[in-house]
């Protein structure tokens, strides 16, 4: 069985697969080496991997190390499935790879867009030869709303909710449609532009927030929110096929 474990910036994730397919995962707000005991005395783990986009903790990739026979911590000297062109692969999110390559892998030979909705907004690239073009980070929805509050001196901090105004009617409506309006402007425009030059173009949405995002674009895409943790599996298969 696999463990893979996806550290973000505001939680970590952690999934037991097995056979490609997945059999458990869990969500950390806060995550310790102590957290994978109980994995491992549940599961009979003998291979994982580790991707984070915060610094590594080197307590958490010891244990690893220890017990499982075959582990990656993902950097930028691991093979991966597709061909990279990103020009500084060094400071690639590793989130960013993982969810090209699980794009890649569900639906290859195609031109794929894929957006991550989290504490950033990310655009990632595919070509139908299986080439990681790059992408485009953009702050994500809570981000928009903290650094509404956090430059400004009056405007209060606000929370996602469901309905949405098209012009705002008071100062917190006004903010709401400002936020998701624009991101939802700027997640179909990206769509609309990259069709013309990729007519067949395939998007995956994945992230926190993909589900608030989902019904609210007027462009047709996939929605999973497994998308990174898929991606992860696919990574440290090809490493052990190859």
């Amino acid at each position: 069985m696999n463990l893979i474990i996806e550290q973000g910036n505001t939680r970590t994730k952690a999934a037991i697969y097995h056979g490609g397919r997945q059999e458990a995962s869990f969500t950390y707000k806060a995550f310790h080496a102590v957290d994978l005991v109980p994995l491992f005395a549940q599961y009979p783990l003998t291979r994982g991997i580790l991707s984070t986009v915060t610094d590594r903790d080197e307590e958490v990739e010891r244990f690893l190390k220890e017990r499982l026979p075959g582990f990656i911590f993902l950097d930028e000297t691991i093979p991966v499935p597709i061909k990279v062109g990103y020009e500084t692969p060094a400071t690639l999110g590793k989130d960013r790879l993982a969810a090209a390559v699980a794009a890649n892998y569900l639906q290859p030979e195609r031109d794929l867009l894929v957006i991550d909705a989290g504490t950033a907004i990310t655009y990632e690239l595919i070509e139908s030869s299986g080439t990681f073009l790059g992408g485009n980070i953009s702050p994500g929805m809570t981000t928009r709303f903290r650094a509404l509050h956090e430059f400004t001196g009056k405007l209060p901090l606000i929370a996602e909710k469901e309905d949405i105004p098209f012009v705002g009617v008071s100062t917190e409506t006004a903010i709401l449609a400002g936020v998701v309006n624009g991101i939802v402007y700027e997640m179909d425009g990206y769509i609309h532009d990259l069709r013309i030059k990729y007519p067949k173009l395939l998007v995956f949405l994945t992230g926190g927030h993909s589900f608030y995002f989902e019904r609210r674009l007027k462009n047709r895409i996939f929605a999973d929110i497994n998308l990174v943790l898929i991606g992860l599996n696919r990574i440290l298969e090809y490493n052990v096929e190859n």
